[in-house]
């Protein structure tokens, strides 16, 4: 059973960064592809970032101001988000355990943690 635990949301004001972290744990966890989605209030889980054997994919609205990575002795995922605008804000989660489907798709990923909040003010 695969355990994801998302820390480090928050409340920043626009252009500030935030540092978020995925710590996962389990047997049948795979750090060969990962994950983040974030979602906003009554909107859809959409994809925010995501590694595939080594490649990483972005959404193009975060393109240039978040970078995703991981440290894979501390099976931790990252994502490094800069200039943060207010439309940011959501809730993030990572997510894990690949099927088949575009690297955007929440229909992608078995296993998901609980979520972060980040809150971005203008």
């Amino acid at each position: 059973q695969v355990q994801l635990v998302e820390s480090g949301g928050g409340s920043v004001q626009a252009g500030g960064s935030l540092l978020l972290s995925c710590a996962a744990t389990g047997a049948t966890y795979s750090a060969a592809c990962m994950a983040w989605f974030r979602q906003g209030p009554g909107e859809e889980r959409a994809g925010v970032a995501s590694v595939r054997r080594g490649t990483t994919y972005y959404a193009d609205s975060v393109k240039g101001r978040f970078t995703i990575s991981q440290d894979s002795a501390k099976n931790t995922l990252y994502l490094q988000m800069n200039s943060l605008k207010p439309e940011d804000s959501a809730v993030y989660y990572c997510a894990t355990g690949c099927r088949v489907g575009t690297w955007d798709s929440q229909f992608a990923y078995a296993d998901w943690g609980q979520g972060t909040q980040v809150t971005v003010s203008s």
